[in-house]
């Protein structure tokens, strides 16, 4: 088997604003494409730079990324994304907005030459104390997020940019993150095709171009590894039960719950010989990483342990989404892409929960407000995207700049935490604002010491909200920065910024 097949099946990620030179030479071989991260975006001029020095070494290259369109972007993240996210289209629960957005977003991704989205995420998050999943999600329906997981498909696929709908099959009620550990979803076929696999269903109807797989175990189905490397769930459900034709892309396999024992190239082999197309090696990734799963492949097959009609098929197939998704020649390059959807602030204040007298509360409160920031440690898929109202802000979020701040974080000592808070003036009113605030014990435990000093404290959860609902009074679905702009104009309502 050649070279080029098994390159035609890797999506590596690396290091800065720049192609190096050793992933050139491997996209001129034949290398599928590569994956971008948030190191890899200074600015669309850049970006669009950079898409084009790829494409120019493999016209038919799939250059990925994250862009969900709400807290996990990688197109803005220096300073959160201009859309809600998932769980607040769900809420809204308007097909054509989420459509709209989607299409927004497919739009952004062409203009910097972007041609394959490893979005939307289609879980179910049918676990409210999920770490990894949450506000990705449109929500807790299987039907709703069915619906919507198609439109947000339909639109970004209007724009030219591949779907990849993700993390089959179905990530939402774990209780672990797979960058980290191997969670376990201990269902049966039943009950994983009644709820997981409604969403999925319904995409791979709407014509989803790719699925990404899940580094989870399904003990009820396949014990005998993670979703990725199961060709019971790959070939048999994905393929033979839904009647999936396209690419299957792993998730990374530099995650714990697919590399973690056994190392990526052992990884790779697995994945591929499983059903998938396309293997999403990471991030960071090096020349020398790329010739150990090369190695690794090709000593798989020469020990029979991995069939050459497997990798061919998957390379075909990633050959076949390459030239469908071609962009076309280098234009422009562009200083700034539109942000779009058709969503304004108040249209998104409209998803939050509030809960009843909350609002009463806050504009009766005298005042003087200080705020609490709580700044938990994010999921590695979001990463450090700055979570607003606390990012950049523009002019009219002066208001905003001027109230007392107290910013908490996980690797803050309790003690200091403590003496920090006690420093508010007892007279004071204390808003809190953080994100999955009741999963977090350290932010439950904060809570209930403020609380005790003082007479009015609102809560507010950028999260996806837990029980009980007192550590989330006010519930946002999301932190992007237009669902911060959109906080922040409930907040100017009550009086809080004034």
């Amino acid at each position: 088997m050649s070279r080029a097949s098994i390159l035609g099946t890797l999506l590596p990620g690396f290091d800065g604003p720049v192609l190096p030179e050793w992933v050139a030479a491997l996209l001129r071989e034949g290398l599928a494409g590569v994956c971008l991260f948030g190191e890899n975006v200074v600015s669309p001029r850049q970006l669009r730079e950079l898409t084009d020095a790829i494409r120019e070494a493999n016209p038919d290259a799939l250059i990925a990324i994250d862009e969900e369109g709400g807290d996990v972007t990688r197109l803005f993240y220096d300073r959160g994304a201009p859309y809600p996210g998932n769980a607040v289209l769900g809420r809204l629960d308007d097909e054509a907005a989420t459509a709209a957005v989607a299409e927004a977003v497919g739009a952004a991704l062409a203009a910097v030459g972007v041609n394959l989205d490893f979005a939307p995420d289609v879980d179910i998050n049918s676990n409210p104390l999920n770490p990894v999943i949450g506000v990705r999600s449109f929500g807790d329906a299987p039907e709703l997020v069915a619906r919507h997981s198609a439109a947000w498909v339909r639109g970004l696929q209007s724009q030219g940019v591949a779907a990849s709908i993700k993390h089959f099959p179905g990530h939402g009620d774990t209780a672990q993150d797979s960058h980290l550990a191997l969670p376990t979803v201990d269902v049966s076929p039943a009950e994983l095709r009644a709820r997981e696999l409604m969403p999925f269903a319904a995409a791979v109807e709407a014509g989803a171009l790719t699925v990404m797989t899940s580094h989870i175990l399904l003990p009820q189905l396949d014990p005998s590894g993670p979703a990725t490397f199961s060709a019971t769930l790959l070939q048999g459900v994905l393929r033979g039960e839904l009647g999936f034709e396209g690419v299957v892309v792993s998730d990374a396999l530099d995650m714990a719950g697919a590399s973690g024992t056994i190392g990526i190239p052992a990884a790779a082999v697995r994945a591929l010989g499983a059903g998938c197309d396309l293997l999403c090696i990471g991030t960071k990734n090096t020349g020398a990483q790329l010739e150990e799963i090369l190695r690794a492949v090709e000593e798989a097959l020469a020990a029979g342990e991995l069939a050459e009609a497997r990798v061919e098929d998957a390379a075909q197939r990633v050959r076949e989404l390459g030239a469908r998704v071609r962009v076309p020649s280098p234009t422009a390059a562009r200083d700034s892409i539109g942000f779009g959807g058709g969503l304004g602030a108040a249209e998104v204040a409209a998803a939050f929960r509030v809960e009843d007298g909350v609002a009463d509360a806050a504009a009766a409160a005298p005042g003087p407000w200080v705020v609490v920031r709580l700044d938990a440690e994010a999921n590695a898929a979001v990463g450090v995207v700055p979570w607003d109202p606390f990012a950049p802000a523009p002019a009219q979020r002066d208001g905003w700049r001027e109230l007392p701040v107290v910013s908490l974080s996980e690797t803050t000592d309790a003690r200091a935490r403590d003496e920090l808070t006690r420093r508010i003036p007892e007279e004071a009113c204390v808003l809190v604002i953080g994100r999955d605030n009741a999963r977090r014990p350290w932010v439950v435990e904060l809570i209930d010491a403020v609380r005790e000093r003082h007479e009015v404290v609102v809560t507010v959860d950028m999260g996806w909200p837990g029980e009980p609902s007192g550590y989330a009074q006010v519930a946002t679905f999301g932190a992007s920065a237009l669902v911060g702009e959109a906080l922040l104009g409930v907040l100017a309502g009550w009086g809080v910024l004034s």
